[in-house]
């Protein structure tokens, strides 16, 4: 699932002046998302690099980069301005910074988004808070 994450970038990137697409430091991790005591696969595009093209995969306007987490086959985007896995109780949490305007703010307004890994549904769950 990953690898066709990694090809898209590599056109897109050959797409916009023949660029040259990297994979730098980083772009790869492995960490426990379910809980289940085994690595899963993270793909970060903050440490993607194109030659022509500086901003191409990462938002010039803070909204961040994509990550893409894959556990077992399903892989799952999401758009973020860096991420950790916590362990809360016997459940893993992956948090994720989000710009602020998804919290009634802006850019600097901090702001993030808790998710958990059902094993059963093979989905992330989450509950977004709203702003009053």
């Amino acid at each position: 699932g990953l690898a066709e994450e990694v090809t898209a970038a590599r056109q897109a990137c050959a797409d916009v002046g023949n660029g040259e697409f990297a994979l730098e430091w980083g772009a790869v991790t492995r960490t426990d998302l379910d809980g289940d005591l085994y690595p899963d696969w993270v793909l970060d595009e903050s440490a993607y690099a194109c030659s022509t093209a500086v901003s191409l995969f990462c938002s010039a306007s803070g909204g961040g980069c994509m990550s893409h987490f894959l556990v077992g086959d399903v892989v799952a985007s999401f758009q973020n301005q860096g991420w950790t896995v916590l362990t809360f109780g016997r459940n893993r949490v992956l948090l994720t910074r989000v710009h602020g305007s998804r919290c009634g703010g802006n850019s600097p307004t901090p702001c993030f988004v808790a998710r958990a890994w059902d094993r059963e549904a093979k989905v992330w769950r989450s509950v977004e808070a709203g702003t009053k």
